[in-house]
């Protein structure tokens, strides 16, 4: 790739202005027919057009940094049409992008995610040469069908690609060549929406464990003990499957999984606090102790367990 000098600056003070929510409509301006409740979006940059020019991605809270390529934000508002599969979701926190150059880190705030059918883009707010501004940073196509349940929709395989705005913000900024449709990474989205009439979903679309569940009073939601957690198989050979169960959750809390201190998964609490989440062992994993731990989105409350990884054990 290219390089240039780069020629945007970004003042720090002006972050506050990208942090300011909108008002959330279809298309056409009229309001999608079901609010959001809740949920949380996953988005994996690896192989994307970060990862040759060496920028580094951060996030701010109330976002979620995971592993060195994967960070979660929660929505904080929005609404959505399952039957149509159109979006319109706010999401919590804010990306900072650093370059290897030394070049001041880029914010993006205000992130927006729009879904119209097949067609949606990534919006975020910027500061650049001291001004804001708000542009598509991303187009993103559907990877599947959403999986609609009684009280939560999840999109999976969001696939998103730099627009025209968004390649000429980047190289502006980092000194390096961007171009209209360079990958810009992979998003999953879950919310929460109420739903009284669940749709059935393909059997070989991933799925949340359970939907986020209706607003209840915060009495009503505050759990009674600390979290705990389990797994199924506390001996286990490399190449198979574990699961782990945890409760103690807040109806329809997102609840982050991590093997081994790397966050990979979600999972939503259902009505009585409880989540479930299966995931492989894969044929390289060491042998001797892991880790297993679900941690509120928030990172306030968590909960872990231990399994053994034996060459030598019954599948």
């Amino acid at each position: 790739m290219a390089k240039r000098s780069g020629a945007a600056a970004v003042t720090g003070g002006a972050l506050l202005a990208l942090l300011c929510p909108g008002i959330v409509a279809a298309q056409d301006g009229d309001p999608l027919p079901r609010d959001v409740s809740g949920g949380y979006a996953s988005w994996n940059t690896a192989s994307g057009a970060l990862e040759d020019p060496g920028i580094s991605l951060d996030v701010t809270e109330p976002a979620v940094r995971g592993s060195a390529d994967r960070a979660w934000f929660p929505t904080t508002g929005g609404g959505t049409d399952p039957q149509t599969g159109e979006m319109d979701i706010e999401l919590g926190g804010s990306v900072l992008l650093t370059p290897s150059t030394g070049t001041r880190p880029l914010p993006l705030g205000g992130l927006r995610l729009r879904l119209d059918g097949g067609t949606g883009a990534l919006h975020a707010r910027t500061v650049v040469d001291g001004r804001a501004r708000e542009l598509p940073l991303a187009d993103v196509k559907p990877g599947a069908e959403p999986v609609v349940r009684t009280s939560g929709v999840t999109w999976t395989g969001l696939r998103a690609s730099l627009t025209q705005e968004g390649a000429a913000l980047l190289s502006e900024w980092s000194g390096t060549e961007f171009a209209a449709g360079d990958a810009y990474g992979v998003l999953d989205l879950t919310v929460g929406t109420g739903s009284e009439t669940p749709e059935a979903a393909p059997d070989d679309t991933p799925r949340p464990t359970a939907g986020p569940s209706q607003e209840k009073p915060a009495a009503a939601r505050r759990p009674t003990a600390a979290p705990s957690a389990t797994v199924t198989r506390p001996t286990l050979s490399p190449g198979t499957q574990q699961q782990i169960t945890g409760a103690g959750f807040e109806p329809g809390e997102v609840v982050l999984v991590a093997i081994d201190d790397d966050t990979r998964y979600q999972a939503v609490a259902d009505e009585a606090g409880r989540v479930s989440r299966t995931f492989p062992v894969y044929d390289s994993a060491i042998e001797g102790a892991h880790t297993v731990e679900l941690c509120t989105a928030t990172g306030g409350r968590k909960a872990d367990a231990e399994f053994l990884v034996r060459t030598n054990s019954p599948s």
